[in-house]
């Protein structure tokens, strides 16, 4: 899928398709890249995540801009926005997380902090990353931190997929999440704080890395294989 969205990304960027143009339809795109239709729709969800195309129900994807991508959405939300409100929510809310927990909140993340470690499957894997930070405001013991982070959780999950699917942040964020899991167990409101900090850092660290990278690759089949690549 990397090798497929830097392609299109690529010709959008060096203009062999023109902003208002419509890119060829899935099936010849399919045939063209060599790739399955589950795959070239990845990419092309991730293009337009990163503003350079829209879909248009029934007419096919257009191109909306030939970069530079500066700020994917999510959602209904730009992903600048979006790191600014989980900065100010979410690393104050572990702390407060780490004081008032419950056992019944500490067993709830473990487990499914086991299950995300188990996982491999990555819509199942990106599920339970927006369950995981519901369930520490949960534990935060105040209604109102949830309910932002319920507001904010289709944007989660569609940011969680892009970097899972672009940015390889499955195992580093288990780790993260783990960190965070140890603070709470151990009540250290600074622990817990600080962990949480780390895991924002490292999300916006992979998602500038994905959308300031230059792709170069202008061969017509990016992939080797067959349909299965």
């Amino acid at each position: 899928m990397e090798a497929v969205l830097g392609h299109l990304r690529g010709a959008i960027e060096r203009g062999e398709y023109a902003v208002g143009d419509k890119l060829p339809s899935e099936a010849e795109l399919c045939r063209r890249l060599e790739v399955s239709r589950p795959v070239l729709r990845e990419a092309l969800r991730a293009l337009q995540t990163m503003g350079l195309t829209v879909s248009r129900t029934g007419k096919g994807t257009f191109v909306l801009s030939n970069g530079p991508v500066e700020d994917p959405t999510f959602g209904d939300y730009a992903a600048s926005d979006l790191l600014e409100v989980r900065r100010h929510v979410e690393i104050p809310v572990a702390g407060y997380a780490a004081a008032r927990r419950t056992p019944e909140d500490l067993d709830h993340l473990a487990h499914l902090l086991e299950r995300m470690e188990r996982e491999t499957d990555t819509t199942a894997w990106v599920a339970m990353d927006t369950l995981f930070h519901l369930a520490v405001a949960q534990a935060a013991q105040n209604p109102v931190f949830r309910r932002v982070i319920e507001e904010i959780r289709d944007a989660l999950a569609r940011q969680s997929a892009f970097l899972n699917e672009l940015g390889g942040r499955r195992e580093q964020s288990n780790r993260e999440h783990r960190a965070i899991v140890e603070a709470l167990i151990d009540g250290s409101a600074h622990d817990a704080t600080e962990a949480m900090a780390h895991h924002l850092d490292r999300v916006e660290t992979t998602l500038t890395a994905i959308v300031r990278s230059e792709h170069t690759d202008g061969a017509d089949t990016p992939t080797e294989g067959g349909p299965e690549a």
